[in-house]
Order: structure tokens, then sequence, then C-alpha cells
């Protein structure tokens, strides 16, 4: 059985990533991008599904300790054993030739008995390759996939898995690699495990040198932008929500989805993680990606992408694996891909906006293709939407939607104002204002003092909270103070903020069962309470969501506070880089703010 989502650690090479349990085993890896079939799927079905343990053989397999090698994504997992201690330390070099695992046993002290078990499952755990030596090597083969394994140590085939039990004494290293080759080409070059150590350590450290913020929290904003990075597939800049697909919101529950993609709207609150804390290439990369994402024509603009910018992200369900916890269906693919959310184009033209403000300057066209998206949307923003949170029911006009079709109206505004753009100002500002008007008169609601999910809609959404982020009405207005305490009223779970109810009925969001607290939106709680001056609540909630991080500093899309359970796909994208922003602004660093609010 798979770890609890929190047991996992990350690693990666910024073009893929595994996921590594405390109990040593790696159990799950896709080759050779993010969103590519998975070889080790473990994680939603069992080791039959493969997985690549490396551990101790005479004691429980839960490791006592471990950690990330300082500032770095190297991750040391260590045992205390009756006969000694063992470190395994696990990383993926910055890619060469081909992606690589190295995987070192280390002894600390005394000796102690290791066991290594491999069990390669090309296809999502679906395909057992052809298994044979080559040059002193361990080939795995199937369809277009090779995986080519390379060690000291002799390994024995049993019951279509690769195993081996060797001991390590105090001052042994003994390195394993991994790599993954496309099967029509002779085996990749092979690398030096320990000069890879040295090199990784020595790029993750210069990396993070460069990083501008010192303030309280920098344990847990460089933890984050290390993550931030090891999710971005360097090639193309683009940066996935997560590298993981179908670790479901609830145990055992169907809202299980693929986010191996990239997110529009991730865009400018990543933008201005990055640029706050003095990445401006990556941020620069970012910002490319998303302009030749979404190049040609508006009405072929979708919310998300592949990671090099792919449209066809069809979705389908591998029903050979049971999914994490049994939690089924698994799926690949995201068919939300193909909705209509109307807060995209406001994300967008707030991203280019930001990246004006920041120094990062665009061409020409890129002007020309914002005037566009909002000719697009000028036909568009009065429908109603699927809305941010991509319900699978019924359309409606989700106020948090339109409120982002005003920002990208308001956004066009200030490109001509602030930056001398050319284009129809004045009948911007028309749309910009009827927008304004239309929301305040039919998203809020008077008796109760709070904005609601959709027109009419009783019900509240936590994206309500971005009202104030985005400028829409400043903190201080009545109406956006009894809009946060409505949804701290209404929608806190220990705490906790989720999205919207879950419940059947007017609010339905197409799916059965509930979900956790999302912790995206409870970094949200905490910026919206430090706006309206409750700063010390603020500070409170921060510091109670930082407790929730594994011990290695890594958080999930949701937080199950009735299971105490990280859940959703992990590491999440979108709570790391809120926990950035909040860090920042509770911190009151006097680094440069990219923030144009």
């Amino acid at each position: 059985m798979p770890g609890r989502i929190e047991d996992y650690a990350l690693i990666g090479d910024m073009q893929s990533a595994a996921l590594v349990c405390r109990d040593g085993s790696i159990d799950w890896l896709c080759f050779p991008r993010f969103d590519s079939a998975a070889c080790f799927a473990a994680l939603l079905g069992d080791e039959e599904n493969g997985h690549w343990r490396i551990a101790p053989s005479n004691v429980n397999p839960m490791s006592s300790r471990r950690r990330y090698r300082g500032e770095t994504l190297i991750l040391e997992t260590e045992w205390e054993t009756p006969t000694g201690v063992v470190r395994v330390i696990d990383f993926m070099p910055h890619r060469g030739e081909a992606p690589d695992i190295v995987r070192i046993v280390e002894g600390v002290s005394g000796e102690v008995p290791m066991r290594f078990e491999l069990r390669l499952r090309f296809d999502y755990g679906h395909i057992i390759p052809w298994m044979h030596a080559v040059d002193g090597q361990l080939a795995g083969i199937a369809g277009p996939d090779s995986v080519w394994v390379r060690g000291p140590i002799k390994l024995e085939g049993e019951n279509f898995a690769h195993t081996a039990e060797f001991t390590v004494r105090a001052g042994d290293r003994v390195p394993f690699v991994l790599t993954w080759h496309p099967s029509h080409l002779s085996s990749p070059e092979p690398i030096d495990p320990l000069l890879a150590l040295v090199e990784t350590e020595h790029l993750w450290l210069e990396w993070v040198r460069l990083c501008t913020y010192h303030g309280q929290w920098r344990d847990a904003v460089i933890r984050s932008l290390i993550t931030l990075k090891a999710l971005t597939y360097a090639p193309t800049g683009g940066i996935v929500a997560a590298p993981t697909t179908s670790l479901p919101e609830v145990i055992g529950g169907v809202r299980n989805w693929d986010y191996r993609y990239c997110w529009l709207r991730d865009a400018t609150m990543t933008l201005e993680a990055l640029l706050r804390s003095d990445y401006s290439s990556e941020a620069y990369a970012w910002r490319q990606w998303l302009i030749r994402a979404v190049a040609g024509s508006p009405d072929d603009i979708q919310i998300m992408y592949g990671v090099g910018g792919e449209r066809r992200l069809d979705e389908w369900e591998v029903d050979w694996l049971p999914g994490y916890g049994g939690s089924k269906p698994v799926r690949v693919g995201n068919g939300a891909a193909r909705q209509l959310q109307l807060d995209v184009p406001g994300e967008v033209m707030d991203s280019l906006y930001l990246a004006e403000c920041s120094g990062l300057k665009s061409e020409p066209h890129v002007w020309s293709m914002q005037m566009a998206l909002l000719k697009y949307l000028e036909s568009r923003w009065s429908r109603p939407d699927e809305g941010l949170w991509e319900v699978r029911g019924a359309s409606r006009h989700f106020v948090h939607s339109k409120v982002m079709c005003w920002v990208a109206y308001d956004r066009g505004v200030r490109m001509v104002e602030e930056f001398g753009r050319p284009g129809p100002v004045e009948h911007w500002r028309r749309i910009r204002d009827q927008i304004h008007q239309e929301v305040c008169d039919k998203g809020y609601d008077p008796v109760r003092m709070t904005f609601t999910q959709s027109y009419g809609s009783a019900e509240l959404d936590a994206s309500l909270l971005l009202i104030p982020q985005v400028g829409f009405l400043p903190p201080e207005d009545p109406r956006i103070v009894g809009t946060i305490e409505a949804v701290q009223r209404e929608l806190s779970e220990d705490g906790f903020i989720r999205r919207y109810p879950t419940s059947q009925g007017e609010a339905s969001d197409g799916l059965v069962g509930e979900e956790g607290a999302f912790l995206a939106c409870s970094f949200w709680m905490a910026d919206a309470l430090r706006l309206i001056g409750r700063e010390e609540e603020s500070r409170e909630l921060f510091e109670r969501l930082l407790s929730l991080r594994n011990d290695v500093g890594l958080l999930a899309e949701e937080y199950d506070p009735r299971l105490k359970r990280q859940v959703g796909n992990f590491p999440q994208a979108f709570t790391h880089v809120p926990l950035i922003r909040t860090a920042y602004d509770l911190d009151r660093h006097d680094g440069p703010s990219a923030s144009p609010r």
C-alpha cells in the first residue's frame, strides 16, 4: 500500500519528477516529461504497479528521519537500526542526454543489511517490460520506452521484479542510477553519480542564492520557491500545477483530477512570487510560455495547456489502477480544458500588465494579442460559465468570473494610461464600469452583507476573497469586510477554508461527495484578514497553515481537518505560491514588490 500523501518527498530535474516515500520507495515517476505515462505507479495502486525501494532489511521500513540537503532538492533519508545507521541520498541531476534518478546508499555508522527491490511497469503500471542484462546494466524495454539500471550490486530476477541483498558499512557509498531512454536508441552515456551529486548541489545552492527574501519565514519561502522551480518544465518555462494525477480530494472519493498541466489562472500569482523573490529569468520564461500558449485566435483560448503548449488534453480513465486508497477513477488528461471560464482573459491581462510593471518588456505583437482578447471578451463577458473551480454542473454567472472580466478591461485601460499603448480606452472604461455596476447589483446580497458565489445565489465562494486583491473594491469597503467575515463564518472548517459548499442542490458542482479544506483559499483568508486590519489573526492562521507542511516542507492541494491528513495532488504549486505571497506581505519585507495593486 502507498504511504500517506504527506509521507512523500519530491525530487525532480525540471522536466519530470518522482515521489519518494518515507519507507525508501519511489512510488511515482513519469518519464520523460511530467505528463508522460508513469513507470512507477504504486502511488495509485500497489507495488505490482511499479516501484523502487531501497531500505534496511532488518527494521520497520519507515525512516527514522529525512530532510533535504540544505536549500536543495537532494533528499536524504536515514534509518537508525540495531546494527548501525544508513542514509539513502535521492536526487535527479539536471538533465543532460537523458533523465536520470540517482540513489546513493551511504553507511553512516556500524553496518546495516539492505534490500533493493525494483519493479518496472510502463504505461501507468500496466506493461511489464522485457528485462535483460546489457554490458553490465539491467535494461527494461517495452514499446517506445527503455529504462537502464546501473550499480555495483548484482540484481536477481524474481516474480517480475529485480532484487538484491547487500550490507553497507560506515564510510561505504553504493550508488545506483536509473536512466530512461527511447527504446529504439542505444543505451545513453552513463553519468558519474558521485560527481552528479556535487554538481546538483552546487546548481541548487547557486539558484537559491539569488533569492532576495530574508524574512522570518525564509525556510518556508525557499522550500516553496524550490518546489515551484522543480515543477517548471525547463525547455518551455511552463509550470505544472502538480506532478501527480488523481490523488483524491477525499479518500475514497471521485474528485480525482490530472494536474500535470499548466493553468493560465496560476500565471499572475506565480509571476508575482517569482518577481518578488528576484527570479526574473524564471518569470520571463513563464510569461513567454503564456504568450505562446494563447497565441492565435482568442476563440481558441483554453484554461490550461500541456507543458509545451499542447491543447489536446483528452481525459480518459485508467481502469486497471484501483486509485489511491481505493479512490476511483484514476484520470489522465483533463476535460476541463474545454470549459468556458471567463476569468481566464482577466488572468492573462493581469499577468501581462504585472510583467510590464516589473520591467519585463514585451514585443508589439503581444499588445495586439491583448487587444484581440478584449475584443473577444466584449461579446462573452455577460454569459454564464463554469467558473474558477471548473465545476461539472450547470453553468452560472459566477461573481469571480465577472470580477476577472472587470480586471481584463481595467488592466487594458492601465496599459494605455501608464505605458502609452494605443487602444479604445474610453470604450474599455465603459465596459469596465458596466461590469462593475452589474457585479455590485447582482452579485451582492445586501441583507447578509456579502458577495455571493453567483448571481442570485445564497451560496458563498472562497474566490470572493480575491476581490480586494485585484483592486475591484478597497479592503475597507463594508461590502468587502462583510464578505470576508461571511466566508470565514460559513466556509471555515476548524479554521481552514473550503472552496464552496459541496452539498447537492443549487450550488452543486456536478459531483457527489465532499472535499477537504482548500489550502490556497486558506492562505487567501490570511491575506484578507491582514487587509482588513486583523493582522494578529492573519498571522495565527498563517502559522497554522505552515504547521500542516510535512517534514520536508511540502503541501498538497487540500487538508482534511477530520482525518488530519493532506489530500489532493501533491505537491501543489497553487498552494505554495500564495504561501510565498502571504509570507512577504505579513513580513512587510523591504525587497522588490511586483504587485501593481
